[in-house]
């Protein structure tokens, strides 16, 4: 028979010990966590009106410090942000609309061949909700063609992201910084600062690449324009659905 030793069982005692009572206070943290995330989640909504408050540069880099912890392929991390703010962000503003009235969309991803089924219903019910919600009546392409313009307006928001991956990391990289643009979405939302992710904006990402001298060999794939939501604007008022959990998985097993 091996001889006991009771240096090792009171170590592993203790260890169960020490577990055992961190059950409970790992179950309620756990508990926590979730709350806190799901709040956030539920909390961030397309924002498009935001009041010309600043967001502090604290805030900011909070919410980039968090995002850049997004689980990403062989954690290459491929997102890069320009973020601008204050008198920069009102002179690409001004630019970004007249080389919308000038130029012609020309996005560096392809846009989608097409939304069909489901896809095109839930498509079509967000337009639906926001042309209500801002009061375009159904058919009026004036009033539809002003709302779309706010986009390059940046819905009045005093800072705007640019989102950019390499191209050598082709869909990865665009997969990894989709998970970056909800990680900073949501962690905005959980501080209070509230934000809309644009592809309208990066329709026009020859301009992008001149403006902001982002090389070649980047692809841009969204913008975020970001700040304080304006409570009382109607844009602002209406929240999309969600699929239930039964529409999203395949259970086996």
């Amino acid at each position: 028979m091996l001889p006991f030793d009771w240096a090792v069982l009171r170590s592993a005692r203790g260890f169960r010990m020490v577990t055992n009572g961190m059950h409970g206070l790992g179950s309620t943290r756990m508990n926590d966590s979730y709350t806190a995330l799901d709040t956030a989640f539920a909390e961030r909504f397309s924002c498009r009106a935001f009041r010309p408050d600043p967001v502090p540069r604290a805030d900011i880099e909070r919410i980039v410090s968090t995002a850049r912890k997004t689980p990403n392929w062989c954690n290459a991390q491929p997102w890069q942000v320009v973020v601008t703010s204050g008198a920069e962000t009102d002179r690409f503003r001004a630019a970004l609309g007249q080389e919308v009235l000038s130029g012609t969309p020309e996005p560096d991803l392809t846009w989608p061949a097409a939304y069909t089924g489901v896809y095109k219903e839930r498509r079509r019910t967000c337009g639906m909700q926001l042309y209500e919600a801002v009061g375009v009546a159904k058919g009026d392409r004036v009033a539809s063609g002003r709302q779309m313009m706010r986009n390059y307006d940046l819905f009045d928001a005093p800072h705007v992201a640019i989102v950019h991956s390499p191209k050598e990391l082709g869909p990865y990289g665009v997969m990894d910084c989709g998970g970056f643009v909800t990680a900073f979405t949501v962690t905005a939302a959980s501080l209070g600062v509230n934000t809309i992710a644009q592809a309208a904006i990066a329709a026009y990402s020859p301009f992008l690449h001149r403006y902001f001298d982002i090389g070649d060999d980047r692809q841009i794939l969204c913008a975020i324009s970001f700040g304080y939501a304006d409570p009382d604007d109607p844009a602002n008022r209406f929240r999309t659905e969600r699929a239930e959990v039964e529409e999203i998985v395949d259970w086996r097993g």
